[in-house]
């Protein structure tokens, strides 16, 4: 280890910890030290699998703040825990890497913004589908010219079953279920933070938001909030949307949840079509362009989900040695939370909702 390398420790050990571990154990760069878990057994085991014997294992994130050896610290926690904690550890002057969504509202997001920003200490809210390799590949096209101006992203989220998918642990699925916990639905709030920051990535921040959220009973109690539709307006007349759909007799291949991922983005003079995000349907490309008549796929792009995950650790990493911007940086995590809100808030009101500042 030499003195550049940053020192992490983990805080939250659940299932998603395992990928957010993976680029932090091989890039050369960072070494996880320490890992926090109220289930002390639970961390212990993370330790062991992940090949972390000499890192500090505890149930007290207290514990972890207060350590010499640890820089960094990544928060994977239930939401309603972002803001006290993400507070704690800016106070302890570490660099923080905050699990997405940022806060439950707008009122804790000002805050975490103020705090982060006052901050000598790099602040990043984790956001790993704009670092799937697809979209990656998507944007530098886009960013090249291959489709023109963009004019509309079309975006779909399917969740059905899986032979092979996560098993999701009672815990995790506990507190997603309670708004108090969650701040908002499983599908549209939680995993929608993902799709909103597509569409934030690729159009901006949106004028206008416009959403129809139903809920389906699960076989074992829960909800999901699904079938919904989220429409939206962005600058100079362009328009997207985000369609929710749980079907639970739909197989869906992967190894992490079973649910597919498609976008699809039209320009001036040409299509991106992009497949799989947590899973996929069928053998799908994972990059398809429509432009100047010809049809190109792009099958050479990774598009395991795992990928997103250690792009995103490694672009900070490499923020944190040459120097730039995070993704998402405080204030960029406060509009995507801001786009989510406006979604569960016209479901609630039944109309639309102006979002008038911070327009890109």
């Amino acid at each position: 280890m030499t003195r550049q390398t940053i020192r992490v420790g983990i805080i939250g050990t659940g299932r998603i910890s395992d990928l957010h571990a993976i680029e932090y154990i091989q890039n050369p760069f960072s070494q996880i030290t320490a890992l926090c878990d109220q289930d002390l057994n639970l961390a212990k085991a993370r330790a062991e699998k992940w090949g972390c014997l000499d890192a500090a294992v505890t149930n007290d994130c207290e514990d972890i703040l207060a350590r010499d050896d640890v820089d960094l610290v990544e928060l994977l926690l239930p939401h309603n825990l972002h803001l006290p904690i993400a507070l704690k550890a800016i106070k302890a002057e570490k660099i923080v890497s905050l699990q997405k969504p940022m806060c439950i509202n707008l009122e804790e997001a000002d805050q975490l913004v103020a705090a982060a920003e006052a901050s000598p200490k790099p602040f990043k809210v984790f956001e790993n589908f704009i670092f799937h390799p697809p979209v990656m590949k998507a944007k530098a096209l886009i960013d090249e010219g291959a489709i023109g101006e963009p004019l509309s992203i079309r975006i779909k989220s399917n969740s059905g079953k899986g032979k092979t998918a996560w098993e999701i642990p009672k815990s995790a699925d506990a507190w997603r279920q309670d708004k108090e916990t969650s701040g908002g639905g499983p599908l549209v709030f939680d995993d929608g933070h993902h799709k909103f920051a597509l569409a934030w990535y690729f159009m901006g921040n949106p004028e206008e938001v416009h959403s129809f959220i139903h809920h389906t009973q699960r076989q074992d109690g829960g909800f999901l909030d699904a079938p919904s539709l989220i429409s939206f307006r962005f600058r100079n007349g362009k328009i997207g949307n985000l369609e929710v759909v749980y079907s639970p007799e739909l197989e869906i291949s992967g190894y992490y949840y079973a649910q597919d991922d498609r976008v699809e983005i039209t320009g001036t003079h040409g299509i991106i079509w992009i497949n799989g995000g947590h899973g996929r349907i069928g053998e799908t490309p994972p990059l398809v362009l429509y432009s100047k008549s010809n049809i190109t796929e792009y099958r050479d792009v990774a598009m395991g989900w795992e990928q997103s995950f250690i792009q995103s650790t490694r672009h900070f990493l490499n923020v944190l040695k040459d120097g730039g911007e995070p993704m998402l940086t405080a204030r960029q995590g406060r509009q995507v939370l801001k786009f989510a809100l406006a979604a569960e808030e016209s479901a609630h009101k039944g109309q639309s909702i102006r979002l008038q500042e911070e327009l890109s």
